[in-house]
């Protein structure tokens, strides 16, 4: 369904959700976060490794954030140490499914942008 075509009545609905979707994903590390799950990372020394710049204070605050948000699933294994892994939830595979198409439109923008840069020198 485009947007357009939602009925007035649903618009603020609407708009609660897209502003709520903006937000989730917006958060600084979300995004890189769901990928590096994605492309396997299940420690959190994984997500440190494959997050660059990420400090270790802010990884585990956006794993607990995306948690809540039932995006990534966590699971304590009793052993000696205790193992913590992460996981994608299938929310969360569905999400980064969802924003696979605009980061290719992001990397086709940039790429548009250089080539007009490049056409002015």
């Amino acid at each position: 369904m485009r947007f357009s075509e939602i009925p007035p009545t649903e618009d603020a609905g609407t708009c609660n959700a897209v502003q709520h979707a903006a937000d989730l994903v917006g958060q600084r590390w979300a995004a890189a976060i769901l990928n590096a799950a994605r492309h396997g990372a299940r420690r959190f020394t994984e997500y440190r490794a494959a997050v660059a710049g990420i400090s270790d204070k802010v990884l585990a605050q956006r794993l607990r954030d995306l948690e809540s948000q039932g995006l990534i699933e966590r699971t304590v294994i009793p052993s000696t140490p205790v193992q913590i892994r992460y996981a994608l939830t299938p929310d969360g595979d569905e999400l980064l499914g969802l924003l696979l198409p605009i980061v290719a439109w992001a990397h086709r923008r940039a790429l548009r942008s250089q080539a007009l840069q490049n056409s002015a020198s």
